[in-house]
């Protein structure tokens, strides 16, 4: 059985008040709040393994870079990955989508050629590529979203030509919650020789990843969405491309031999971890991924879809209500307004009864000037949120609106 109650005293910070009320928090897109084993590990780390990983013979040393290597282990299982080699430990997704635009982007994208995104993407994975290509003079096309969300695989199809050389895609969108088709854009993708980069940030949090199933060439997510630690992030890239791939940065690690004439570099996946990362964090990184399998991805994912629906039909019964974002199969996360009150002022009086939500554009200005607005109340949910909470959410906006009309 799903034991919510039990789940709940695993999260310290679910206790606390807001304004004097009970905090509800449903912002789990942004971040995701994090567990006692989690917080345990990372203290453990602080006090018990603090040494520099990879570089020395001591003890300490020793054992933080097999905690390290343990978890990278750890990804690759959760992931299904074909191998620990393949998994690049960097700061977030961001970093992850970085590195993949600037080597891997810089190698295959030229003066002339074509990268395809889409409409729904984070600006993690616009801005990346619009840097490289003020380098490189490459063309940017764009998929557009169907009235419901849904990316329109139709308008793929067509947008393919023979100078596409990469597509990047969200797996889920973190406005929108719609889960892309990802096996199908891949099998697409490569029908045409073309490889696929998936930012799988808003996805790891709720479905079962496997990314040879998947097909994903590259996939990118961050701890801290998963009930994990900030500041660490994951990419996985098939072995035959990062092998080919220059490194992203340089520095400590990620060297074989240096010298004034010629530096050489490590074999993966060191040869993208460039000095001492934050070892203590991905060490904990593990505890997170172990919490998640305890309770079942599916479970998690069950539970969610349940506040979900329960939620969403109750706010449809409020005139005057916008929901963005319909598509069939999404994940937990609402994106709305309501008739003209503005985003910033829901979310200001919303949080003075304990709820939180985020407001704004949530990264995806274009995706916003798309549905023709300029920002959206966001209330999205995790493994820990209750239909009391969804309840208090709904009593909440019924009482902020009247105010606000």
């Amino acid at each position: 059985m799903y034991d919510i109650a039990k789940i709940r005293l695993d999260f310290p910070a679910l206790d606390r008040e807001v304004n004097g009320r009970p905090l509800v928090y449903l912002d789990n897109t942004a971040t995701s709040q994090t567990p006692r084993c989690v917080v345990d590990a990372v203290t453990a780390g602080y006090y018990h393994t603090k040494a520099n990983v990879h570089r020395g013979v001591h003890t300490l040393s020793v054992e933080a870079t097999e905690l390290l290597e343990a978890t990278r282990r750890s990804v690759k299982d959760f992931i299904n990955a074909p191998s620990a080699e393949e998994i690049i430990f960097t700061r977030g997704t961001t970093e992850a989508l970085n590195l993949v635009a600037s080597s891997f982007g810089g190698m295959v994208l030229g003066e002339g050629d074509e990268l395809i995104l889409t409409e729904m993407e984070h600006h993690s994975n616009i801005v990346p590529w619009q840097l490289l290509q003020q380098r490189k003079g490459f063309i940017i096309k764009v998929v557009p979203v169907t009235s419901d969300g849904s990316l329109d695989l139709d308008a793929l199809r067509r947008l393919i030509s023979p100078r596409t050389r990469l597509i990047s895609v969200c797996h889920a969108s973190n406005v929108l919650g719609t889960v892309n088709p990802i096996a199908e854009i891949t099998a697409l993708a490569h029908s045409h020789g073309i490889p696929v980069v998936v930012d799988g940030a808003q996805a790891v949090p709720h479905l079962t990843i496997d990314v040879q199933a998947l097909g994903a060439d590259f996939y990118a997510f961050s701890a801290h969405k998963m009930y994990g630690p900030t500041g660490v992030g994951v990419l996985y890239g098939r072995r035959d491309l990062l092998e080919k791939m220059p490194p992203y940065q340089g520095g400590g690690e990620m060297i074989e031999s240096v010298s004034w004439a010629k530096t050489t570099f490590a074999a993966l996946p060191y040869k993208f971890e460039a000095g001492t990362p934050d070892f203590v964090g991905i060490a904990a990184f593990a505890r997170a991924i172990d919490y998640m399998r305890s309770l079942g991805i599916e479970n998690i994912a069950a539970h969610e879809h349940e506040l979900l629906y329960y939620t969403t039909a109750r706010m449809m019964e409020i005139p005057g209500m916008r929901i963005f974002g319909t598509a069939p199969g999404k994940c937990a996360i609402i994106s709305f307004l309501v008739g003209h009150i503005h985003h910033y002022d829901m979310g200001m009086l919303l949080d003075q009864l304990g709820v939180a939500v985020r407001t704004g554009h949530h990264c995806a200005q274009p995706l916003m000037h798309a549905l023709g607005v300029e920002g959206v109340v966001r209330a999205s949910f995790a493994a820990y949120n209750t239909i009391d909470e969804c309840d208090r959410f709904l009593a909440a906006l019924h009482r902020v609106i009247p105010m606000l009309e």
